[in-house]
């Protein structure tokens, strides 16, 4: 089973750029796609971001699409989120999760469980 832990967030001001880690562990990492997630106080969470298992296919929710950018390296077991050109819209704790497939991944609400998630602030 992968197991994951969420790093990188942090307060920055409008226009600001920070990249997100989001570390697995496991043997089937590398086999799966990742995605990232957020969560504001009193909203749903919502899918952002999502890379199949190599990293030659990605999706983006409308509202970061331009502005983050989502990588892995299977090498570290890791995915990043570069996000730049920040807004404070963008605020919300910020959760990485998988799915065997990319494209389930970008709509898929029952996850069985999440991680901790790396809070992001963005002051205006």
């Amino acid at each position: 089973q992968v197991q994951l832990v969420e790093s990188g967030g942090g307060l920055v001001q409008t226009g600001r750029s920070l990249r997100l880690s989001c570390a697995g562990s496991g043997p089937t990492f590398g086999d799966v796609a990742v995605g990232w997630f957020r969560q504001s106080p009193g909203k749903e969470r919502d899918f952002v971001a999502a890379v199949n298992w190599n990293g030659d296919l990605t999706y983006y929710a409308d509202s970061v699409k331009g502005r983050f950018t989502i990588s892995r390296d299977n090498a570290k077991n890791m995915v990043y989120l570069q996000m730049n050109r920040l807004k404070p819209e963008d605020t919300a704790v910020y959760y990485c999760n998988v799915d065997s497939n990319v494209l389930r991944l970008t709509r898929k609400t029952d996850f069985g469980s999440w991680s901790q998630g790396t809070q992001v602030t963005v002051s205006s």
